[in-house]
């Protein structure tokens, strides 16, 4: 059975020649030290090595092609500036000309094989020449090792269009494909691996994701056309894949994994900002069209990147499209990305989360109108959402330069019947008054107009009815509903009873429900205040309220004793 072993300290080794290196440098040559005097200077940028003909023109047809018109006593001198790899790659075979030992590897590999074409070193020219003997080693180790194929793979970046035209860059991909569809059972385990939270947990198994670090060292060509080739195969999940384009926007996009509003205040030169948006541009193309083979917090915090670094319109509109068709998966965290505008101070952007949520909108009216999802699966999924944002805008109300209007478009978003109840609500607006003291009786009016008393629990009632925060006509309104609810609970009295009487505990102690709203002190002590007020002045206005079955009506209609409360109030 084949075993594809992944560890890098398997990488091949070749080893050729036997005499010791006796080349050295001197006044920018690299001469040879030997009993004979050099006839042949090659020149190579700023380099020139002084050697011999007798050692380098039997093996190498280039030259012997260009030292055919020399007469053999002369010095003969040739510029060899175009040869690939270099002075280095040159030097190699010049070494393997004078049987010097020459070390050859996946690093130097690719420079030695198109320096020796270069050169026209095959055997055709000589029997056992280099090129070859490289040709081989390519073939029967470095294709045949994991971490040999993707560096070799790395070094072609340098000699692109050498390497096509050889064929090295096309093997090299279809090596690692190959290994990367290998049964994970056939895989001998590196332990190189340092996914996070991996080392935490005891494995005997390989991952599925074993690939996806030692790929990500890869250039974004090279990368997309190895991401491509595995996708065509079929036999990859769009999990995998996905986990593979989470792995490398972290290796080459710095801040992808900075939870902290300083992130990208890092000021970045042009250059850098264009090798970014080809990374985001390139790895939004790659996302599988599957729903869940990228994760909602990946979409979000792409999102927030592509818009840091320029990236383009159809890019941002892709990203936001399918971060809308997943909302629902998303957690409070995944929201809080900081904002990218140069005019406001907020901290978060709140126009990306509104600009996802409004194409959750688009496809949940659409699909609702189309009944392509069954109801309860739709209504499910709105309120799953509603509760997000809701808890979103609690989060956000506490940023003391959070816009009103920034605040009210993302609470007003959310239809009606996407909450079952307002607590949430309620609690994100109570905190932005307690945050924002400053905001204007019209303003306060605009961020609980999207507010339903009526949805609202018997305890959050009683807390919005006494909170000197929320405008007159909220607390009239809450009044109203708690009266209405307290008026049937009456009838319910004696079944409490009985319970109560057979052990039922009946949750009537409104100071654990305080608790559980988490009030203040000064809060939790006013509400006997409030009771004793609403019990006194009920009896009072009870023919006015029961006459009126809307509540916006109480606001103009109120008893005496409520417009003195709350014209105090107002005072």
């Amino acid at each position: 059975m084949f075993l594809l072993n992944a560890e890098k300290s398997k990488m091949k080794f070749m080893k050729i020649g036997t005499k010791p290196d006796t080349f050295y440098t001197q006044d920018g040559s690299r001469i040879l030290i030997t009993d004979s005097p050099n006839d042949l200077v090659i020149r190579i940028n700023n380099t020139s090595y002084h050697l011999h003909r007798s050692s380098l023109v039997p093996k190498c047809g280039l030259l012997r092609r260009l030292c055919t018109d020399s007469e053999e006593s002369d010095s003969v001198t040739i510029e060899l500036n175009d040869i690939p790899g270099g002075a280095d790659a040159f030097e190699l075979c010049a070494k393997f000309c004078y049987g010097i030992t020459i070390n050859l590897s996946a690093h130097n590999l690719v420079d030695a094989l198109c320096a020796s074409k270069f050169l026209r070193m095959s055997d055709s020219v000589e029997k056992g020449n280099l090129l070859p003997k490289l040709e081989s080693f390519f073939h029967s180790c470095v294709l045949q090792g994991w971490k040999d194929s993707i560096v070799t793979l790395q070094s072609t970046a340098k000699l692109p269009e050498w390497c096509e035209n050889l064929g090295i860059i096309r093997k090299c991909i279809d090596s690692i494909v190959e290994k990367i569809l290998t049964p994970t059972a056939q895989v001998s385990w590196s332990h190189t691996y340092t996914r996070p939270g991996y080392q935490k947990r005891k494995h005997h198994s390989v991952p599925r994701d074993w690939w996806t670090e030692d790929i990500s060292d890869l250039d974004l060509d090279l990368f997309r056309c190895i991401i491509t080739a595995a996708r065509s195969s079929f036999t990859l999940p769009p999990q995998l894949i996905g986990e593979a384009l989470h792995v490398y926007t972290c290796r080459w996009l710095p801040y992808f994994k900075s939870k902290s509003h300083s992130g990208f205040s890092v000021k970045e030169n042009e250059a850098a900002l264009e090798r970014h948006r080809r990374v985001v541009n390139t790895v939004v193309n790659m996302i599988p069209a599957d729903k869940g083979s990228v994760s909602e917090g990946f979409l979000l915090r792409l999102v927030s990147i592509a818009t840091y670094v320029g990236a383009s319109l159809t890019t941002k509109t892709e990203l936001i499209r399918k971060a809308g068709l997943q909302l629902e998966e998303a957690t409070l965290a995944d929201l809080l990305l900081p904002s990218q505008s140069s005019s406001h101070h907020h901290r978060y952007d709140t126009d990306l989360v509104a600009a996802v949520l409004d194409s959750f909108l688009m496809l949940w009216r659409r699909q609702t109108s189309a009944h392509i999802s069954s109801n309860s699966q739709l209504l499910h999924s709105i309120r799953k959402v509603a509760k997000l944002i809701d808890s979103y805008l609690q989060a956000v109300s506490q940023d003391v330069h959070m816009p009103v209007p920034n605040f009210v478009s993302l609470a007003e978003a959310v239809p009606d019947i996407a909450r079952e109840s307002h607590d949430r609500l309620y609690k994100a607006i109570n905190m932005y008054l307690k945050v924002h003291p400053e905001i204007s009786k019209e303003e306060k009016k605009r961020l609980c107009r999207s507010l339903d008393c009526q949805k609202l629990s018997a305890e959050v009632r009683a807390h919005a009815v006494k909170n000197e925060r929320m405008p007159l006509r909220t607390v009239v309104q809450a009044l109203f509903f708690d009266q209405e609810s307290s008026s049937k609970g009456v009838l319910s009295q004696a079944a409490s009873q009985v319970l109560a009487s057979r052990g039922k505990e009946v949750p009537t102690d409104e100071t654990s429900m305080m608790h559980k709203l988490h009030l203040g002190p000064s809060e939790t002590a006013s509400i006997g205040k409030a009771k004793s007020m609403r019990e006194g002045g009920s009896q009072r206005g009870e023919d006015k309220i029961r006459s009126s079955t809307d509540p916006r009506k109480l606001v103009r209609q109120g008893t005496g004793s409520e417009r003195k409360y709350h014209a105090s109030r107002d005072r």
